[in-house]
């Protein structure tokens, strides 16, 4: 963040700011989610108990980019200048399935962190709380989708973070598929994701 408001202040955004902004901050939104999903792999493959403790914090910094791609977006709808019209940004969200997959995407993460804190587990119970935060996976895969739509042309970034998304989500299956085997045959001890 301080990068892009460095180069908002020097000028080096380029010729298309908002553009570039816009790009930069869904970018990270789900770069941030992506590494959030990967916190439970990582720790079943290596061990390591760290990354179960910063999954909270990157899925809350994925929230607060893509809110500011939501932001820019409005921002170059007009929000500052006066002319910004709800029924502007509804008509388009309506018309371009690439918005309107964006903001899917951006209302289901509400939920998510709304419900990111203690007291909300103890709220919802821990099978309802587990079940509305495995939305996250619909919401990257949406969030590829919406990359995808994005792009006019070269499309092997989005295509990069959806095999890494496919492949983050195959993993957790194989690791469930894995951990209910080792339970069924009662050996060993089953650590909940």
């Amino acid at each position: 963040m301080a990068v892009m408001l460095w180069d908002a202040q020097t000028g080096a955004l380029g010729a298309n700011p908002v553009q570039r902004l816009q790009l930069q901050t869904g970018i990270l939104a789900l770069a941030l989610l992506i590494i959030s999903l990967a916190a439970t792999p990582l720790r079943l493959v290596t061990g390591w108990t760290w990354p179960a403790r910063v999954r909270k914090a990157l899925g809350l910094l994925g929230f607060l980019y893509a809110t500011l791609h939501v932001l820019v977006y409005l921002v170059d709808k007009g929000i500052l200048n006066g002319d910004f019209g709800l029924s502007t940004v509804l008509d388009d969200i309506v018309k371009r399935p690439f918005i309107t997959v964006g903001f899917v995407c951006w209302l289901l993460l509400i939920p998510l962190t709304l419900t990111s804190f203690k007291n909300s587990v103890k709220k919802l119970g821990f099978e309802r709380w587990t079940l509305l935060h495995r939305l996250v996976y619909f919401i990257v895969a949406l969030g590829v989708v919406h990359y995808w739509w994005g792009v006019k042309k070269d499309h092997t970034e989005p295509l990069i973070y959806g095999l890494v998304a496919a492949m983050l989500l195959a993993l957790r299956v194989i690791f469930k598929d894995y951990r209910s085997k080792k339970k069924v045959s009662g050996t060993g001890k089953i650590v909940a994701p």
